[in-house]
């Protein structure tokens, strides 16, 4: 039976790793994430759990042997963090080429240079083309459900892509918090052994991922694009069934106090918990703001981001940005995305959070304030902007 019990949510993660039954495990410790891997590798050494722990000189070797395991039938779960998705880089592309379900926990943290360990989005913001599902979890509790149910999405023969399960580096990984686990009989229920549709086999060869000359090449990445149009309805099935099973479930981009808002703030990870109080706090002294909380941010929700177009102004938090670009990279898609409606609120960016830097209510309150103007005026003065940071 299910129990709420205090927890580290790495420890959490590993183990919906572990009560998904997965056959191996490869991965290479990198802070933040480094107590998933050692609490699974505790479990395959004290016979917890039936698998292959894989140690690996390199992040790139980890995901080649991912690869290869899961080329062979195998279920499969590995897990990094910053600089280790960027050594990856190579082999993310490779996976998702090749159809393959691995699942991979991303304690997210800034890439270097300066060295940083703390939180930012921009290891995995940075393999938004690589074909991965993203999910974005805002605590505890989401990251184990989230983790138990990228299996059966990423095994779903609708999908056959690999995913990331993203939570916030030090700010959730390290956290205890009061968690409703699973037991092996409820995740078996929910999730059956992984069901092979082609695999390598001595006895049967195939070739996988083979060359793509150029009068194949753009087939092949367009069944990519059509895998991951086709995941946006598996994700939402999936997540009503275990919600109808245990009685939890997070939608896409699910909303908070946005029926009638006038301004919607949009945030990833931890910072919604915050942004959560900052819109209550707003409330109750009349400014008609709300809140989606963007989960799943590849494939991208255009039909949900659409339904915010009646709202006057949309201020999107991004935990991440690449130099030169027009802001972050969820500011650019959600404007891109409403551009083509006749009727569309005002889009403005907002850059905060980098490299573990605290985002605090009184940050979401100068957010609100400057997108208070431009609904009242209608004049953008900047498209978008740092918070928080030292002129």
């Amino acid at each position: 039976m299910a129990k709420k019990v205090g927890i580290e949510v790495s420890f959490a993660v590993a183990e919906a790793a572990r009560l998904a039954d997965v056959d191996v495990v490869a991965a290479y410790p990198i802070t933040p994430q480094t107590h998933i891997v050692e609490k699974l590798a505790d479990f395959v050494a004290n016979g917890e759990l039936n698998a292959e722990s894989i140690k690996v000189e390199s992040e790139h070797s980890a995901m080649s042997a991912c690869v290869g395991a899961s080329a062979a039938g195998a279920r499969v779960f590995t897990t990094t963090s910053s600089q280790g998705v960027a050594l990856m880089h190579e082999m993310l592309f490779i996976a998702s080429a090749s159809r393959l379900p691995i699942v991979m926990g991303v304690a997210n943290r800034a890439l270097s240079a300066p060295l940083n360990i703390w939180c930012d989005h921009s290891d995995t913001i940075a393999e938004r083309d690589s074909g991965w599902i993203q999910i974005y979890v805002a605590d505890g509790q989401e990251a184990f459900d989230t983790t138990v149910q990228a299996f059966k999405i990423a095994e779903d023969a609708r999908v056959l892509l690999p995913v990331m399960v993203c939570l916030d580096g030090f700010s959730l990984s390290h956290v205890i918090e009061p968690i409703i686990m699973l037991d092996k009989e409820e995740v078996q229920k929910f999730l059956p052994p992984r069901k092979v549709l082609w695999s390598l086999d001595p006895d049967k060869p195939i070739s996988i991922s083979p060359v793509g000359s150029p009068e194949y090449f753009s087939e092949f990445r367009r069944q990519q694009e059509e895998a991951m149009r086709q995941a946006m309805p598996v994700i939402e099935e999936v997540d009503e069934e275990y919600g109808r099973l245990f009685g939890r479930k997070y939608g896409v981009m699910p909303g908070y106090r946005v029926d009638d808002a006038e301004i919607v703030l949009v945030t990833m990870g931890t910072i919604t918990g915050t942004a959560r109080v900052a819109v209550d706090a707003l409330r109750k002294e009349g400014v008609k703001v709300g809140l989606v909380q963007l989960r799943v941010y590849r494939p991208f929700p255009t039909d949900e981001v659409r339904k915010l177009a009646g709202a006057k102004v949309i201020a999107v938090c991004d935990r991440a940005f690449g130099p030169g670009a027009l802001g972050g990279a969820v500011f650019s898609e959600f404007r891109g995305v409403l551009y083509p409606l006749k009727t569309r609120p005002h889009v403005l960016g907002f850059v905060l959070g980098l490299g573990g830097r605290d985002v605090r209510v009184e940050d979401f309150r100068t957010i609100v304030e400057k997108a208070g103007k431009v609904s009242k005026t209608g004049v953008i003065e900047k498209d978008w902007e740092f918070i928080g940071v030292r002129e």
